[in-house]
């Protein structure tokens, strides 16, 4: 399943819990495309920051460093 697949099923989902009550099964797969979702948006975030790079005034350029 891409992840626009996800993101439709989470919305449709939602729709329907707006409609009714979700049975057991479908509330379960929300909460699971939900963490899905949320995983990949922090693992995208993730690999956005361990790519930054910071070029200092001397020229030099330095890789961002995590904070403790």
């Amino acid at each position: 399943m891409t992840m626009d697949e996800t993101i439709a099923r989470i919305n449709e989902l939602y729709h329907l819990s707006q409609q009714r009550m979700l049975t057991d099964d479908e509330k379960k797969e929300q909460t699971e495309l939900r963490q899905k979702y949320i995983a990949s948006v922090r693992g995208n975030l993730k690999a956005q920051l361990d790519n930054i790079e910071i070029e200092r005034p001397d020229g030099s350029i330095e890789k961002l460093k995590k904070k403790l």
